[in-house]
């Protein structure tokens, strides 16, 4: 593992985006396992604040307890909350799911020095082609994919033989539409860190052929 000490690089605060099943989840662990990042989203700051019992985890509840949405603003105010503790610690960080929105990002910048974002650009259909492929036990959460990562039994999850489902919004139309929907929310937030130059975009069909990539550019750039 490479180490962002004072000694050898700068702090790195880094933000990952990508496409819904565009690997963007193995690719931060191989960041975390290659960096000693530490990889959180902004489901993480809302767990953390519920279990802790905060103002904010509190009122966050109320919605929840209701399902109803928790209000953007409270969203942000958690996840910035989250953020500033992960950064006494360590200001070596991976931030995944956050900022979704140009505000989000501008209330983000007010309060630390982003360095970097990982945009993943893997083609939709790919993405597509993926998921309907893939096989969940809803009980416990397993996956599967059929070409890939097949069960051993076609169809029955390996540890108790129940039946395996495509989830509704893995098939191919519900797929497409929840990509245009990231692509409508998160292209101004990439514009807006590649107007600061900020902003590095990895193109590929698969993560082990981005991964190189993004090591090397990591490497050159902030550990000199």
């Amino acid at each position: 593992m490479r180490s962002f000490s004072t000694s050898t690089a700068r702090s790195l605060r880094c933000i990952i985006m990508g496409p819904p099943g565009g690997g963007k989840g193995t690719l931060s662990s191989r960041l975390v396992k290659e960096y000693g990042l530490t990889h959180f989203s902004s489901g993480d700051a809302l767990r953390g604040h519920i279990k802790d019992n905060t103002a904010l985890g509190r009122e966050a509840k109320k919605y929840m307890d209701v399902g109803d949405l928790v209000p953007d603003d409270l969203m942000v105010e958690m996840v910035l909350s989250h953020v500033v503790t992960v950064d006494k610690s360590s200001p070596t960080w991976l931030l995944d799911g956050f900022p979704r929105s140009v505000s989000q990002a501008q209330a983000l910048d007010e309060k630390f020095d982003v360095d970097v974002v990982l945009n993943l650009d893997i083609p939709h259909e790919e993405i597509v082609e993926r998921l309907r492929h893939r096989l969940v036990h809803v009980a416990s959460g397993r996956s599967y994919h059929a070409v890939w990562n097949p069960p051993k039994v076609e169809g029955k999850d390996d540890e108790t033989g129940e039946d395996l489902i495509v989830r509704d919004d893995d098939k191919p139309e519900a797929v497409r539409d929840r990509l245009k929907v990231y692509e409508l929310n998160t292209k101004p937030v990439i514009d807006h860190y590649a107007a600061k130059n900020k902003a590095k975009t990895f193109s590929g069909t698969e993560s082990d052929v981005i991964w190189p990539m993004m090591k090397d550019f990591i490497n050159s750039e902030f550990l000199k």
